[in-house]
């Protein structure tokens, strides 16, 4: 992806260069690779604008690691043939000056951007995220936040492309390191220098190949983690090693494969729907498609995908692609925080609006810096160039991150009006209401009505989201374990035995359950798991089989029903859909299954209450109160949406009719009016677009021990 067109001319095959230089030999400068890495940044562009027919528009970074494994590979192989040794320090050197100064200043921009652009909320975790892109570590910070329910349900990060920049500098850490060890093999033997680099990029690409197929369909990390696309760049890597071989093909076989390779890039990019499975079987067509066009291009000459690819419009995106793909989500994000969501005319407009500090970038940053002759004779003065520049990043975020005031802990902290958030306060405000300022009858009580500023907000709006049940990793399940962890509230030995079963919006209600346990003497049990509703079916998550989810609810069913059985279940869930069936019959499947699921307990003899789900919000309240403590009306969404995107209605048609199954819907004293007030009595409601706040949960505990008496009285 950051491979300049000027070391192409640097970049010779481990052989003679093969003929025709104007199609592009390894060893000359080949405009239809420049024309791919144009079409690759393009297709990432208009992916993440959102074009209909681009669905896989993220296959572009398939194809860039191809292109990079090649490309530094081959000019690898040129200084091992030329000088008969690798030079650690000239070689990141070359990268350092290459890379780093483009990539320190879209960083540091990226800062200002959070500043002026994004909300508060947001500006902690920006700070980390710039940190890890200087580090080039954005790739594992990544993947961690995929597997962290609440993070993966957060705004997209505004650093979070620098991921894929991260997984090629961590395998030009291993790569020189093992073609070093190579070279002195192959001069030791003093021949078959061919194969054993072949066999070096095989010792990388075929375990790094295995684990992907292995991880990829079941678990979101895969799809950033260094280990399971270490191969694509090392599918690079072995086009240059056998370009010269490649090169004499016939044209009449060159023409039509090369020519297919950049059809397949293409048609990926459009029949492809989700990153589900990537980077396993699906990105076969992407990676060999690219490596399709670099290696058979020579030999098909002129009438191959050239033609195309290395007339000038092309080969200048494919110049700047580096600044272009460094600069394009930065201005998305920022754009969309401030407009709000943007339409595909608007996105597209930001995108080409970044072609212009892409181009100064490129022109006064990225040239001059590479261009130096002193940074190029000298290749330890460029080391320090790189050094000050990842120094100056990661020093950047982390002054941006002390520069933010420090929040209290969640549950004390609160937001007093006039004052600056996190600031220092003479006397805490007295404890808040919360949903007790509703009284008994919320829809007609005026605490419940949506208004633009109140007194104070507890907790803080910066601090909501660790203002959560779920943070107590001992008493919740993961997205990847399948093992349950009950937790124990309340009275341990009492003769009342509830339990209550569910995904995070079952953990969210554990506040006012335990509540409710404490006051009347119940033994609660809790079992819950990111993501994971409690039944018998199987259901996707992210586009994938949620194998862990199905067995984790095996597995709780089976402690429900022994020695530890309750005497009565409570379980609630957010929306999911059913593995197999198609979004037009999503909420039908979800009732027919959680009928079933439902039904097998209560033929155990097992009452169930269930829980009708919370509203669920387009976007992140705690956020949205943050930016609006002055107008926090704008932070009200209509009831009768919220309410028909959760999963309510799912439990509500499940539950009709069904005896032994007892309904409760307490959504009355959550969104009491017409519009879901952010704030009651004085309490944040939401911690994110559609989890409750702990601090709100607790305050529901008299209405959810009254609304369970009922049920528990017939056991």
């Amino acid at each position: 992806m950051a491979i300049p067109a000027e070391m192409w001319t640097q970049a010779r095959a481990a052989a003679p260069t093969p003929p025709k230089p104007a199609s592009g030999g390894s060893g000359s400068f080949r405009g239809d690779i420049e024309g791919m890495r144009a079409v690759a940044v393009l297709l990432v562009l208009l992916g993440h604008a959102g074009i209909h027919h681009l669905p896989g528009g993220f296959v572009g970074v398939d194809v860039f690691f191809v292109i990079s494994g090649f490309l530094i590979t081959g000019l690898l192989l040129t200084e091992l043939d030329q000088r008969g040794r690798l030079s650690l320090v000239d070689f990141y050197a070359r990268r350092a000056k290459r890379l780093l100064p483009a990539a320190a200043t879209v960083l540091v921009a990226t800062l200002v951007l959070t500043y002026y652009f994004l909300p508060r909320g947001r500006w902690s975790t920006t700070a980390w995220d710039v940190i890890a892109s200087a580090c080039y570590a954005m790739n594992w910070r990544m993947a961690g936040q995929s597997l962290d329910y609440v993070a993966a349900n957060d705004a997209p990060s505004i650093a979070q492309h620098f991921w894929s920049l991260a997984v090629e500098e961590q395998f030009y850490l291993v790569w020189p390191l093992l073609l070093i060890a190579l070279g002195w093999v192959a001069r030791r033997r003093a021949r078959g220098r061919h194969g054993l680099y072949l066999f070096g990029l095989a010792l990388i690409a075929v375990p790094s190949f295995g684990w992907a197929l292995r991880v990829s369909p079941t678990d979101p990390s895969a799809y950033y983690v260094t280990t399971t696309r270490m191969w694509e760049l090392a599918l690079g890597g072995a086009i240059a090693v056998t370009a010269t071989w490649l090169s004499r093909s016939p044209r009449l076989v060159a023409v039509p494969l090369a020519w297919a390779g950049l059809i397949v890039v293409g048609a990926s990019a459009v029949l492809i729907r989700t990153e589900a499975g990537f980077p396993g079987y699906a990105a076969l067509g992407p990676t060999l498609g690219t490596a399709a066009v670099i290696a058979f291009g020579p030999a098909a000459g002129r009438a191959g995908p050239a033609l195309l690819l290395g007339r000038q419009p092309l080969r200048y995106v494919g110049g700047i692609s580096y600044s272009l793909y460094l600069w394009h989500w930065p201005l998305l994000i920022a754009a969309q925080a401030h407009f709000g969501e943007l339409g595909v005319v608007a996105a597209l407009a930001v995108v080409a609006a970044s072609a212009i500090p892409a181009a100064l970038t490129y022109h006064f940053i990225e040239n001059p810096v590479r261009r130096s002759p002193t940074l190029t004779a000298r290749p330890p003065a460029a080391l320090r160039v790189g050094a000050v520049c990842t120094c100056a990043a990661a020093l950047a975020g982390l002054l941006f991150q002390l520069a933010i005031p420090s929040t209290a802990g969640p549950a004390s902290t609160s937001v007093i009006m006039g004052q600056v958030p996190g600031a220092t306060t003479q006397a805490a405000p007295p404890p808040a209401p919360g949903a007790m300022a509703l009284g008994s009858s919320p829809r007609t009580s005026r605490a419940g009505a949506p208004v633009d500023q109140v007194a104070s907000i507890t907790p803080d709006p910066l601090a909501a989201k660790q203002d959560a049940s779920l943070q107590n990793a001992s008493c919740h399940v993961d997205l990847v374990s399948s093992t349950p962890k009950a937790c124990v509230h309340g009275k341990p030995d009492s003769t009342t035995r509830v339990a209550l079963v569910g995904d995070s919006h079952a953990d969210h209600w554990i506040p006012a359950l335990r509540g409710a346990a404490e006051t009347n003497d119940w033994r609660l049990a809790t079992y819950t798991k990111s993501g994971c509703p409690f039944l018998t079916a199987e259901i996707s998550l992210d586009d994938r089989p949620y194998a862990s989810c199905t067995e984790w609810n095996r597995r709780v069913r089976a402690e429900l029903l022994g020695a530890d059985r309750p005497d009565i279940l409570i379980t609630t869930h957010s929306v999911y859909p059913v593995r197999g069936e198609p979004e037009s019959r999503s909420q039908s499947a979800m009732a027919r299954e959680l009928r079933k699921t439902w039904s097998s307990l209560i033929a155990e003899k097992l009452p169930v209450v269930v829980l009708r789900d919370t509203p669920l919000h387009l976007k992140d309240i705690a956020e949205c109160v943050s930016e609006n403590l002055k107008r926090l009306t704008r932070c009200a969404a209509p009831r009768a949406a919220a309410l028909r995107l959760g999963g309510g209605p799912a439990q509500e048609e499940a539950a009709k009719g069904l005896t032994g199954v007892h309904l409760i819907d307490l959504n009355d004293w959550i969104c009491p009016a017409n519009r879901c007030a952010p704030v009651i009595g004085g309490v944040l409601v939401w911690r994110d677009a559609h989890h409750l706040t702990a601090t709100y949960s607790a305050t529901l505990a008299p209405r959810l021990g009254t609304a369970l008496k009922p049920a528990i009285a017939e056991l």
